[in-house]
């Protein structure tokens, strides 16, 4: 199973969205040395990329939360995916009362 699947499989089970849209954006990020390096060692070279993706995310679990708490919940939420390789988020997090 891909990356992206396996986020969106735990997002989705745990934010109940109504806006789920991931992007992988490992391509804009390959000629870095370090994330070459590192798709290796955490998945062999058979696996290189899967390591940037964007997130735009939109739940009423988000509702009352400040920006930081959000973030925080997301990346525990992909904790595991941080360990085997995923090295950056960009996330756009918003509750279903926000404009």
């Amino acid at each position: 199973m891909k990356r992206g699947d396996r986020m969106k499989a735990v997002l989705e089970d745990a934010l109940h969205p109504s806006v789920l849209e991931i992007r992988d954006d490992s391509a804009r990020h390959r000629h870095h040395a370090a994330m070459q390096t590192q798709a290796q060692q955490s998945r062999g070279p058979a696996q290189v990329g899967e390591t940037h993706y964007h997130l735009h995310v939109v739940s009423s679990r988000f509702d009352g939360m400040k920006t930081l708490a959000r973030h925080r919940l997301v990346h525990e939420l992909l904790a595991e995916e941080f360990k085997t390789g995923l090295h950056a988020l960009s996330l756009s997090l918003k509750g279903e009362n926000q404009p």
